[in-house]
């Protein structure tokens, strides 16, 4: 091709582009006016799409990616302007988590408690009074071991215990807003009796009253705890009611010196065991104790409370102690003795600082003193040995709070 040629084409083709783009250009305006018309049409739509949508509104609690949410409180299903129609929880598992719908069907909630350090996830779905349907979905993360406490707690719910039996719990992790979570713990009794609460050090607090606890009444114990931050990002999650029963009021005193037991019930002796308290060597505490476990046989080693002999070995090793009580957490039992002689007891203390009521091996003997006292016996139930010559049990060691005076006790409270 000649130049010539080359520039006419090129020519041509340069204006046929101008006439598009001029054409382009021109007809921008035109294109305007189209779009404003579709803005119209849609707005149109998106009405017609709003008049047909549900009027219910949903509400999941707690908030979508919420984490350290409570055990207890958690995973609410609320309707607005509507009812629920289908309510999906599930687990990490993929199991289903059991729930309820209220009667009206406004609200949903789980029919137990949930895990801890578990994503759940729900949805949830409505209808309003035309019968359109929402839904809505959410997901959450429970408060972990690390960042919950937990109180485990003594007697047991429904229990039937002695007139001596504190309300003792004991924290997994420790507690420095003590306020916090003692107000969050309420104990009472039928017999309208004051309780206060003690705490012993960062993990333990006892309630009781000044006096023991009337015969026959019920103290009920109530943990309102979930949420409660009892430390530095550690929350409580528990949330429950205990109750347990006052039996008959007995209390039973040991006396070291003239070797005898004396079982009161309502005051009044009903019955005296000749008993074996601790040598001179190793002399029992003295002071009210309570009766914590009860065991029909159990092993005794001495080298579990210091008790050892040259060798490390324990002085003793009793592989079946029957009707074993005890009466500290340092390891002071009252309990059956079937090795020493009759004639020991009422008339020397022979023990390494327990109290001994005569036996007969494997605790099947009804006959015996042991096996009477024991089978006469709460947990809860007082012992209180004297004329021993030793120092006071310490309120600590074991259920024995008594031996604190009523205001040293209140002293001890946070609140």
């Amino acid at each position: 091709m000649t130049n010539s040629k080359r520039r006419r084409g090129l020519a041509a083709a340069s204006a046929l582009l101008g006439g598009v783009l001029v054409l382009t250009a021109c007809s921008g305006g035109d294109a305007d006016a189209s779009s404003g018309g579709n803005d119209t049409s849609q707005a149109k739509v998106d009405e017609a799409a709003a008049k047909k949508s549900s009027e219910a509104q949903i509400t999941i609690t707690p908030k979508d990616g919420s984490n350290n949410a409570s055990i207890n409180n958690s995973a609410t299903v609320t309707v607005r302007k509507g009812t629920l129609t289908t309510v999906t929880m599930t687990g990490q598992d993929g199991k289903t988590v059991a729930g309820q719908l209220s009667a009206d069907k406004k609200s949903w909630k789980p029919t137990g408690q949930l895990e801890r350090s578990t994503t759940y996830k729900l949805a949830a779905e409505a209808k309003d009074s035309e019968g359109r349907i929402a839904h809505e979905n959410a997901s959450f993360t429970t408060v972990s071991p690390a960042n919950s406490f937990i109180g485990t707690f003594t007697p047991d719910n429904g229990a039937t215990v002695g007139v001596g039996m504190p309300v003792s719990i004991n924290f997994d992790k420790a507690i420095t807003d003590k306020a916090a979570v003692q107000k969050g713990i309420t104990v009472s009794s039928s017999s309208g009796q004051e309780v206060a609460c003690h705490w012993f050090n960062a993990n333990r607090m006892d309630c009781r009253p000044e006096e023991y606890w009337k015969e026959g009444s019920t103290v009920t114990l109530k943990l309102a705890l979930d949420g409660v931050q009892g430390a530095s990002g550690v929350y409580g999650v528990q949330q429950k009611t205990v109750t347990f029963h006052i039996g008959r009021n007995q209390v039973s005193y040991v006396d070291a010196q003239t070797k005898q037991m004396k079982i009161t019930q309502d005051g009044k002796v009903v019955k005296t065991i000749p008993i074996s308290a601790g040598s001179p060597d190793n002399k029992t505490y003295e002071g009210q104790m309570v009766i914590s476990e009860k065991f029909k046989e159990t092993r005794m080693n001495g080298a579990t409370v210091g008790f050892t002999d040259d060798d490390g070995k324990g002085e003793y090793d009793i592989k079946d102690v029957p009707h074993a009580m005890r009466l500290t957490t340092s390891g002071t039992f009252i309990h059956g003795n079937y090795w020493g002689a009759p004639s020991v007891f009422g008339n020397v203390n022979t023990s390494h600082g327990c109290v001994g009521l005569q036996d007969k091996k494997g605790a099947n003997d009804p006959s015996t003193p042991a096996s009477w006292f024991y089978n006469h016996s709460l947990i809860g139930d007082v012992v209180v040995v004297q004329n021993t010559g030793d120092k006071t049990v310490s309120p600590d060691n074991g259920l024995n709070g008594w031996n604190m005076d009523w205001a040293q006790w209140k002293a001890g409270s946070a609140v």
